[in-house]
């Protein structure tokens, strides 16, 4: 068993993205996963990107927003609603809803996501 408390998850941030890494890497001896909470304020992105090892499935805890996906394609996500990015596959995500969006990533094989974010804490 392996349990982890709130002061060993790491909060990394960009400018109206806050992604909580509930478990990663760093405080987990997992091989197989990383689990993010992700907070995006309202009109909030996170610009489009690929995984080129990883899959990752997004599950929508709060509000409503943009996939922002390849060719320029969007497709409504909201609270509810569940995705699942393939290795390689296009993906981001515009918070254009009146609210906080807030979700919960699942990518495996794990990734220190570390390098896409400005700040940690």
């Amino acid at each position: 068993m392996e349990f982890i408390n709130r002061q060993n998850i790491i909060e990394l941030s960009n400018p109206g993205v806050v992604s909580r890494q509930l478990l990663n890497p760093e405080n987990s001896s997992s091989t197989r996963v990383t689990i993010t909470e992700v907070h995006l304020e309202k009109g909030a992105c996170q610009p489009r990107h690929t995984h080129e090892a990883s899959e990752q499935i997004w599950y929508a805890v709060q509000g409503t927003g943009k996939l922002l996906l390849a060719d320029d394609v969007e497709k409504e996500f909201a609270a509810g609603d569940v995705v699942r990015f393939a290795e390689k596959d296009v993906h981001g995500l515009l918070n254009d809803g009146n609210d906080e969006f807030v979700y919960v990533s699942v990518t495996a094989p794990p990734i220190n996501f570390g390098y896409a974010y400005q700040n940690k804490k």
